[in-house]
Formats: structure tokens, C-alpha cells, sequence
């Protein structure tokens, strides 16, 4: 076996030379596919472009690694590094299953011959969910073939940063997102620095460092100061009495439908695209006509049969049309852009929607748009058991006597909250996605997008975040919203589920929608992230990629193009409440989307500003550093643009 001589400096990159793709494809799918289960995902699943983790350590060993004169044994070691070789799927399947199943057992007396690579991953655990004695009986190896004297990833980094660069590497994502990228090279024994534009995308990798990388013992201390803040908060909702029925039972969700008056019949009706509340439980709602006062009750059935389950998924919004028959034979049918009055002006479409003002939030009683709650899913513990059992209740007297002390409360307290900070002020500014919040619905502010309980329990909770909360904050605003769908049937015999608001992309107004009680919400502050404690220099800041001035090894970087996700819109939702006093930590970022500065679309700004933030990244590299693009699209054009953009920025392409 060669021994690597002392200097890198000149040697090229095993990624320039030689990559498994196959075999990365098949373990980033893997990762990709398991949702909640990834490693950061815990910090804030509403950010949905995350590179999978074991795709960045593939680069970043990669540009580490020297390329020499036998790459078959580079190939073997790098896959070693990996753990894609046959003895680490051996110990992933191990870690995965308690029983290794048969045809596996068959496979290893007879070779591993017949399964696919694909087999192996599928049924196995993915790296990083193994300790870290997946890797043990691999050193000696991979010593040899290096020329190292490494136990362990980062001692490996270190010695290989030092023959290539002269130190510890350093690795740079100016575009870090969710922080994928630079926690994979911290976790790996890289120095890194981080930047974004967006601080949302700055607090989440602040979060992957702080609160994924923090030690055992500092992850104790979160995990105390995050249940200490639920308590409080709990302590205060039970104070005000407005989530308990006063016969041992606690709301879990409640459900709320717009209403809007029939200009046909002049009856108010529900907005309900579904009558179904759970397919699990057999719950439908029933509209029982009230002629006296032209609007309909809402009686709660549960136990229904499969036939009345049936008929209850036509509600009374289908296609856009408002639909509803009070006496069970005439039907009215009224097109809700018809209801909000739309109409076409110098080419924009506008409606006579009364504009929401900064104090408002709650509709006004003359607004189109009226918003009614029309049923309590209840919860106790069941006798005996640690487990609940749920009940789903219509709406009584003393169901709207507690709602009403919630709306006099915030009420009271609303402009002295904004003035403070802890509600938003934040004006909602036109743009692709922000513009329907408006149309739809004369939201002007973002506080108009939560209702008088998701106001509440926000307040209750951001004047007493810290940097380590605001993560669970953030991911409990995504599920506190008047944009939170209600799912009826989120799996076999289940409730029913109150889902994000960043479900897609998109910021979707409803027509029903659910809120959380402060129980479930608390369910945000529980231990939920994976340890992988870091032991290296790491860095965040908030400004533009062409801001960097680090000198810097490796800059692996996924970066914004083409038809990418309008982050810099649709999380103006998170801004708007950390934007006044946010947490110490994160006091010197910029608390604005700054969406002008935001690098989009696919015209020459697109390019230009590309080539600024790549030419900026190229003048702080080493002379023998590398850069890895991440980047998927289906354009060839967009392809050229990115090789163009590389090549004016002083690149060479390998």
C-alpha cells in the first residue's frame, strides 16, 4: 500500500477524480425518505431544502481525500468512511433490526450476491443513527493507504486539513439554509463558518451547532430551561381558565370555520370544504338548519356509519362555490370570488374585502368573513393508563363564554403587547406569495394570520425565550396558525391532526382550520433533537454571500436559482415575531427578509449577483481550495447559466 507523502498541496481530490453517485443516491434517498427522522429536522421542519447529510459528508471527505495511482483502494477506503461497505451495512442492519432477517442470514453464508445495494440500504440503519463503533475496525486500514495516524473522524480531518492546507480545514456555506451542510463539517472535525441572508436560516444552523452539537452535559441544561418554560406558560393558561370544561376534561384542539352570509338566501352558512372531523373515530359534523335566525347549528356525531362518513366529504365549499340548501331541496350555489366581489382593474385582480387594520384580530361585524368555532376535541387521562382518551364535542354556552374571556383579554392587552414586541407590528409586504394573504382574506399585518387563543399562548411565550427556545417557538408558531389544516384522517384509526403551515411551500389561507391547546403546544418543548456533540470553531453571521471575508479551504454551497422556494416571502411568518427584542444570541443579526437583496428568478440581476457572491467566495479561498455546487435543475439553460456564473467568478470546472 503507498504511503501518502506529508504534502497534499498539489495532490488533486479524490471527488475530482472518482465518486459513488450510484451508491450516494441510494443512502441520500434513504435519508431524504425519512422525514421527521432526519437529524435536524426537529429544529424547524418548516424549512424543506435540506441536502441529506450523508451527500455533504460525501463532499466534504471527498475534497479531503487525495486521488492516487490505485483507485480501486481509494474507492475502498472512501466507501469504509462512508460506511458502505459490506461489514458497516453488517453492523447498520444490526442496529436497525433485533432479528436480522433471513434472506439476509442467507446472504452472508453465501456472499452478498443477489441483493441489491438498494436492499441492503432499505433494510438497514442509515450512518449517522450508529455510534460512533460503526467505524472501529477501519482505522488501520485507512492509516495505512493515508499515511495518517487517525482514531476517530476529526484526528483523520485534522491530519488531512494539515497535508493539504497547512491546518484544520475550514468549510464555508454562505447559503447554509437549514445548516445541513455546515453541521455535517463541523461534525466531521471542520472548522466552519455559516452565513445567510435570511436570519431564520441563520437561527436554525445556529441551532444545529448549539443545541444538535451541544455537549451531554449543556443538552441537560436546554432540555431544563425548555421544560421550566412550559410549566410557566401551563400555569398561566390554567390561571385564566378558558381550556377546561371544569368536569376533568382538557381541550386538545379546537376547530374554527370562516362564515360568510348567502347573498341568494340571506342565511349565514359555514365555510366547510368537509363535514368529516375524524375518519378514525367516525366524527362528521351536521348543519341543522335554524330558520329563526337564517344560519345553522352545528351538531357533532360520532360513531357514524361508513354511509353517513361518506356523504359527510361534500361540505359546503365545493369548486369554489359556496353551496348550501336550508330546507334539504333548494340549493344556493355562490362563487366565493363572487362573495369577496372580485374584479379586474388595469390588470390586476382586487375585491371590496374590508383591509384588516394594525389592531384588529378578530373580523368585524360587518366583514364578509366571519369566523366561528364549531367543535372541541376534548382529552382526559383514561383511568389506569398513561394514555388519553379524546371526545369531539359541539359547541356550548360555556364553550363561548370562555372564548369570549380570551378575546377580551388580548383584547385589553394587544397594543401594549405589539408595543413590546412580544405580538407583531410587521406590515405584510405585496410579493408571489404574500400577496393572496391580502386578496383572500384583507390580512394587512402578520399577527392578522392567528387567532385570539394563538395569540395568547405566542405572547405567553416570547417574552421569556431565550436563543435555545426560539427553535421550539418557531416550530410551534408553523402549528399555530389560521393556516394550520385540520387533517381528518392522518392514518388508520387516529384522531385526526392539527398540520403546519408550511405543509408545502406556500402560504395557503382555509376556509376551517385548527388550533392547538396550550397541552399540545407544549408537546414543542420536549426533548426532541439527537446529541452529536461538536468540538471545533463554528461561526454564523447574517449577510448577503458576497459579504464573506474568512479565508476559507472548501465552500460547499446548495445556492438559490431558477425556481427555488420564495424563502425570503414566506418566512417574513417567523421574522415578524423575533424581529423587536429578539433572543441575546441573536440580537446583531438583521431581523428583516431584505428582500431586495435576496439572490432569485433566472435574469441577468440573477446571474450578476451570482457571479458577485461566487467571485467574493473564490477571493477568500486557499490556492488549493475547493468548491463543490450542490445543484439539481431541470433546465439546461439554468445548467449554463450556473457554468457561466462559475467561470466568471475565477473558477476552473472539474
Amino acid at each position: 500500500m503507498p504511503v501518502m507523502p506529508f504534502s497534499l498541496k498539489d495532490c488533486p481530490a479524490l471527488i475530482e477524480k472518482l465518486f459513488p453517485a450510484q451508491k450516494l443516491s441510494v443512502e441520500s434517498y434513504k435519508e431524504q425518505m425519512a422525514g421527521s427522522g432526519k437529524t435536524l429536522t426537529a429544529l424547524g421542519s418548516y424549512w424543506k431544502g435540506r441536502k441529506p447529510l450523508i451527500l455533504n459528508r460525501a463532499c466534504i471527505l471527498g475534497c479531503l481525500l487525495p486521488a492516487t495511482d490505485n483507485p480501486i483502494k481509494d474507492l475502498e477506503i472512501f466507501e469504509k468512511l462512508m460506511a458502505m461497505d459490506e461489514e458497516a451495512l453488517w453492523h447498520r442492519l444490526n442496529e436497525k433490526n433485533a432479528k436480522i432477517p433471513e434472506h439476509f442470514s442467507n446472504q452472508r453464508s453465501e456472499g452478498s450476491e443477489g441483493l441489491s445495494y438498494k436492499d441492503w440500504v432499505s433494510a438497514a440503519a442509515r450512518p449517522e443513527e450508529c455510534g460512533e463503533d460503526l467505524y472501529a475496525g477501519i482505522w488501520d486500514e485507512v492509516n495505512e493507504h493515508l499515511g495518517t495516524e487517525a482514531r476517530g473522524f476529526p484526528e483523520l480531518v485534522e491530519q488531512l486539513g494539515i497535508m493539504r492546507f497547512g491546518r484544520r480545514p475550514k468549510v464555508a456555506d454562505v447559503f447554509c439554509g437549514s445548516g445541513q451542510i455546515p453541521f455535517e463539517a463541523a461534525r466531521l472535525g471542520c472548522d466552519t463558518y455559516a452565513s445567510d441572508l435570511n436570519p431564520i436560516a441563520c437561527m436554525l444552523t445556529w441551532g444545529a451547532f448549539n443545541i444538535v452539537g451541544a455537549t451531554a452535559a449543556r443538552r441537560i441544561e436546554i432540555e431544563q430551561v425548555q421544560a421550566e418554560l412550559a410549566r410557566k406558560v401551563q400555569a398561566e393558561i390554567d390561571a385564566l381558565e378558558i381550556e377546561q370544561d371544569g368536569k376533568g376534561w382538557r381541550a386538545k384542539v379546537y376547530l374554527y370555520c370562516l362564515e360568510a352570509r348567502c347573498p341568494q338566501s340571506g342565511w349565514m352558512v359555514p365555510l366547510l370544504p368537509s363535514l368529516v372531523i375524524s375518519k378514525g373515530y367516525k366524527v362528521v359534523a351536521r348543519l341543522e338548519p335554524d330558520p329563526d335566525n337564517k344560519r345553522y347549528r352545528i351538531e357533532i356525531l360520532e360513531g357514524v356509519s361508513d354511509e353517513q362518513l361518506k356523504k359527510a366529504e361534500a361540505g359546503t365549499v365545493r369548486d369554489g362555490e359556496l353551496i348550501h340548501a336550508p330546507d334539504g331541496v333548494t340549493f344556493y350555489r355562490t362563487k366565493i370570488s363572487t362573495l369577496r366581489g372580485d374584479y379586474t382593474e388595469n390588470g390586476q385582480t382586487r375585491n371590496r374585502l374590508r383591509m384588516w387594520e394594525e389592531h384588529d384580530f378578530i373580523p368585524r361585524p360587518n366583514d364578509l368573513f366571519q369566523e366561528r368555532l364549531y367543535c372541541v376535541q376534548w382529552m382526559r387521562p383514561k383511568n389506569n393508563s398513561n394514555r388519553d382518551e379524546y371526545q369531539f364535542r359541539a359547541i356550548t354556552a360555556s364553550d363561548l363564554t370562555r372564548e369570549q374571556n380570551v378575546i377580551n383579554f388580548v383584547s385589553t392587552h394587544l397594543a401594549e403587547w405589539q408595543e413590546k414586541g412580544w405580538i407583531p407590528d410587521m406590515v405584510i409586504e405585496p410579493g408571489d406569495e404574500t400577496e393572496r394573504l391580502q386578496k383572500e382574506r384583507g390580512w394587512t399585518h402578520w399577527h392578522h394570520l392567528f387567532n385570539p387563543r394563538q395569540l395568547l399562548i405566542a405572547y405567553l411565550l416570547k417574552k421569556n425565550i431565550t436563543g435555545v427556545q426560539s427553535h421550539s417557538f418557531a416550530s410551534l408558531l408553523n402549528y399555530n396558525s389560521k393556516l394550520c389544516r385540520w387533517d381528518s384522517n392522518p392514518g388508520p384509526g387516529r384522531v385526526g391532526k392539527a398540520q403546519g403551515v408550511f405543509d408545502n411551500q406556500a402560504l395557503n389561507t382555509l376556509y376551517n382550520y385548527a388550533v392547538r391547546g396550550s397541552a399540545w403546544n407544549m408537546d414543542f418543548f420536549l426533548p426532541s433533537n439527537k446529541v452529536f456533540p461538536l468540538n471545533v470553531e463554528t461561526m454564523v453571521k447574517s449577510h448577503p454571500a458576497e459579504q464573506i471575508e474568512d479565508p476559507t479551504d472548501l465552500f460547499i454551497t446548495d445556492p438559490p436559482y431558477g425556481d427555488a422556494v420564495k424563502y425570503e416571502e414566506i418566512l417574513e411568518f417567523f421574522i415578524a415575531w423575533l424581529r423587536k427584542n429578539p433572543p441575546k444570541e441573536f440580537a446583531d443579526w438583521t431581523w428583516d427578509s431584505r428582500r431586495v437583496l435576496a439572490i432569485k428568478g433566472e435574469d441577468d440581476d440573477f446571474r450578476k449577483a451570482m457571479v458577485d457572491a461566487y467571485s467574493a467566495m473564490t477571493a477568500c479561498m486557499s490556492d488549493n481550495g475547493l468548491q463543490v455546487i450542490m445543484f439539481t435543475h431541470q433546465s439546461g439553460s439554468i445548467w449554463a447559466d450556473m457554468a457561466n456564473i462559475v467561470w466568471a467568478s475565477g473558477l476552473q470546472v472539474t
